[in-house]
């Protein structure tokens, strides 16, 4: 496996790792370290490999399709990775060191996996450093795309995190389609199995009808939306908080709009917390949420965080945005709003806050849900299929 970041954490990394594992394989991560961390480990039986990178080199992976100079310097790693570990398969983590792979592959010729965690060309629009210069003129969406097509023709399999995506990919790319292979971002039943309660959460929020978002907290994941609903529901629900646990840059105009329309008593910003403590927050809450702004990526995407609502039994609310739409509507696990949209947001908290009945039983469906056909040991089923057919 490929990975141009540092590890631990990357939980889809790690999921597939496992599993890989357990059916017996062996697993080498080839990963990245700012000095800081053992050149090389073994955690829960991966062999990581540990190179040494430093801010130019990460600086110049955002402009690794402009000027090859970040490829030409990962190439020389890879291939040092694959000669030291005796690599019978490349499974390469996103785009960004994809084509540093293909060029340190050339002397071995490898079966080569894509595993594409994101529609990465359609996130990098959404980026903030391009929309300005020098990021808007450097930096090119449309050749990072190009790449990416490049990239699926080259590889022997593609895996996708949605149905939806793997749609996309074969509109655009028909000869791609009987190489697509489908392994969402699903949890693992210890998630939902193995958890202690956090006392101090489970306290402070006893009394509270709860609203809760987990995750990344940039502007289009639409939590300014709830934000502005608060402003409408706490007329109707005086004990309505609205908790958001992570974090992002744009997090200052988020807490803006708390301040200036003096809602400190209703929203709660926690910041990034520890994932074993999700547990505790999501069984506090009475609807968790993810008001995702619809675009290119959001439209064909699965948010982690609604399968870890869903298997602790708690109804949710999503945006309008398609992959999550479909799936919520299908098995009846929560409601869905029009994106950006404050008003059909309030009457969807409004709908549940008013019936508890429904809110038990959609929250029950998700649960149902996860436990019968949407956990990691049951959606990974199609990645160890991939392997136990991947020929050299």
């Amino acid at each position: 496996m490929i990975l141009d970041a540092v590890f631990p954490p990357d939980p889809r990394v790690e999921n597939e790792a496992v599993s890989l594992i357990e059916a017996g394989h062996e697993v080498f991560l080839f990963c990245l370290h700012y000095g800081n961390q053992l050149q090389s480990e073994i955690v829960n039986g991966i062999h990581i490999k540990r190179y040494v990178s430093n801010k130019i080199e990460y600086k110049l992976s955002a402009l690794a399709y402009t000027i090859p100079l970040y490829t030409m310097c990962m190439k020389s790693k890879i291939a040092n990775f694959i000669k030291l570990n005796s690599i019978e398969v490349l499974h390469i983590h996103d785009i960004r060191i994809a084509e540093s792979v293909f060029y340190a592959n050339k002397k071995y010729n490898l079966p080569v996996v894509l595993d594409l965690h994101d529609n990465t060309p359609e996130v990098m629009k959404l980026y903030p450093h391009l929309q300005k210069f020098p990021g808007k003129y450097l930096i090119s969406p449309k050749k990072w795309k190009n790449k990416e097509e490049e990239f699926i023709h080259k590889s022997d399999k593609v895996i996708s995190v949605s149905p939806e995506f793997i749609n996309s990919l074969v509109r655009r790319i028909p000869s791609s389609k009987n190489k697509l292979v489908l392994v969402p971002n699903t949890i693992r039943e210890s998630f939902y199995r193995n958890y202690n309660i956090d006392k101090v959460i489970a306290d402070r929020y006893k009394d509270k009808f709860v609203i809760l978002y987990l995750g990344d907290t940039h502007t289009r994941r639409g939590l300014l939306t709830a934000i502005c609903a608060v402003k409408k529901l706490k007329n109707t629900i005086s004990n309505l908080k609205l908790v958001i646990v992570g974090k992002n840059t744009t997090d200052r105009i988020l807490k803006q709009e708390v301040e200036r329309s003096m809602l400190n008593e209703h929203v709660d910003f926690e910041g990034w917390q520890n994932i074993d403590l999700f547990q505790s927050y999501i069984l506090s809450s009475d609807i968790c949420i993810s008001p995702l702004h619809r675009n290119l990526q959001h439209d064909v995407a699965y948010a982690n965080k609604i399968f870890q609502y869903m298997s602790l039994g708690k109804p949710i609310l999503v945006s309008d945005a398609t992959a999550q739409r479909r799936l919520v509507e299908h098995n009846n696990t929560g409601l869905v709003h029009k994106e950006k949209d404050v008003q059909d947001f309030s009457d969807k908290v409004l709908t549940l806050y008013h019936n508890e009945k429904l809110r038990n039983e959609l929250g029950h469906n998700g649960k149902e849900f996860i436990e019968n056909k949407f956990s990691w040991e049951q959606t990974s089923k199609k990645l160890l299929h991939l392997y136990d057919n991947l020929h050299s």
